[in-house]
């Protein structure tokens, strides 16, 4: 394995925490990006071990080279340590799958346990996401605007029985309303979700999947 901390007392630090377990073997340590190439490069390791910013730009570093190690050494894990727990990295780190992929938090790898951990299990294909980060998509996901907040509590339950497949007069006879009533939800229903321009059919299907995408 390689790791790469531009910060160099804490970099020394990650090398002594992981040369502490005997089935590790750390191959190289770097500075900056291109030090990390070059010994990706040369050595093709199992796992890299990297912090999210490193210079040239102090940036993306991290995110952006496990990227391209996706086509370039598939088989390579990747952990990305950081002093905070961005979900929004954590996304970009997660986009084209979780196999040998890890986020953690540089609070947490403090005693080496958690980290050398990680890195078995990252070599092994699997993935290790730092609880806090989970948290934070969690929260991240709940916070996104849906289509069906536009919706009131009757359009809703409309919907929900259209989801089901009923008819206006099915769903009348449900939610004990009016056909005309039902009538009326559906089209507010449509409206409110851009679907007024397509034939009834199309408009029915396409708000049937309006609801299931964001229940």
């Amino acid at each position: 394995m390689v790791l790469a901390e531009d910060n160099a007392l804490l970099r020394h630090g990650l090398v002594r925490l992981v040369g502490a377990d005997d089935d590790l073997e750390l191959v190289g340590s770097a500075a900056d990006l291109p030090g990390l190439r070059a010994l990706v490069d040369e050595h093709k390791p199992q796992v890299v071990v990297t912090d999210i910013r490193m210079p040239p730009t102090n940036t993306d570093e991290g995110i952006s080279f496990a990227a391209d190690l996706r086509t370039s050494n598939p088989d390579t894990g990747v952990i990305l340590l950081s002093q905070y727990a961005e979900a929004a990295y954590a996304l970009k780190l997660l986009a084209e799958g979780t196999a040998r992929r890890g986020y953690l938090l540089k609070e947490r790898v403090a005693d080496g346990a958690e980290l050398n951990e990680a890195i078995h299990r990252v070599a092994d294909g699997g993935s290790v996401i730092d609880p806090t980060v989970i948290e934070g998509l969690v929260a991240a996901q709940r916070a996104k605007p849906s289509e069906l907040d536009k919706l009131t509590p009757r359009e809703l339950e409309v919907l929900g029985e259209m989801a089901q497949g009923k008819s206006n007069a099915s769903i009348a006879a449900a939610l004990v309303l009016s056909e005309r009533a039902i009538e009326k939800h559906t089209n507010s229903i449509f409206s409110k979700l851009g679907l007024s321009e397509e034939r009834d059919l199309n408009r029915r299907v396409s708000a049937v999947l309006v609801y299931l995408q964001n229940s």
